[in-house]
């Protein structure tokens, strides 16, 4: 089987919702609604098959000038163990580095996975300055990497990752 990554569009949108809402219900992932997927949809890969069908995702954020998240990163069951979600986060990192972007952050339960490509336990103290920018966002993920007491029961089990690239 032949998979190939690309930028997401519209369409794919239903296909991303069919990954991750099993792993939402799991408590793996956050559960979104669709239409938060479709205002979002320029950040986010998608893994093909060669039918079109969309078996993996991944979604970069950006944060700030030098930091973006991995979000949703999500590949099929069927293809669990193949590659398709290293390769996916490999592109997300590449567009990390086309964007001059520094660090990257995610907030994981695999964190195996994430060490394989250079992610590590978060301790850096975030700047003073940056702090208060951030804390003026409405955005979830920025409360996870501030790790604010209002997404706790959102996070509990998680590890706080970064990679500098």
């Amino acid at each position: 089987m032949t998979i190939s990554i690309r930028l997401a569009l519209p369409a794919d949108v239903r296909g991303i919702n069919a990954l991750v809402e099993p792993l939402a219900h799991s408590g793996i992932l956050l559960g979104k609604d669709l239409v938060s997927f479709y205002e979002a949809v320029q950040e986010f890969l998608v893994a093909v098959d060669e039918d079109g069908t969309v078996v993996g995702c991944g979604a970069l954020h950006v944060m700030w000038e030098d930091l973006a998240e991995v979000r949703t990163l999500a590949v099929s069951d069927a293809l669990r163990g193949t590659g398709t979600g290293h390769r996916m986060l490999e592109a997300l990192l590449q567009r990390a580095r086309d964007l001059g972007l520094a660090r990257v952050f995610c907030l994981t339960f695999e964190t195996e996975f994430f060490s394989r490509h250079g992610f590590e336990e978060m301790a850096e103290i975030v700047d003073p300055e940056l702090y208060s920018q951030l804390l003026r966002s409405p955005d979830e993920g920025i409360a996870e990497f501030l790790d604010l007491a209002r997404v706790k029961p959102n996070t509990l089990g998680n590890t706080r990752m970064i990679a500098h690239l």
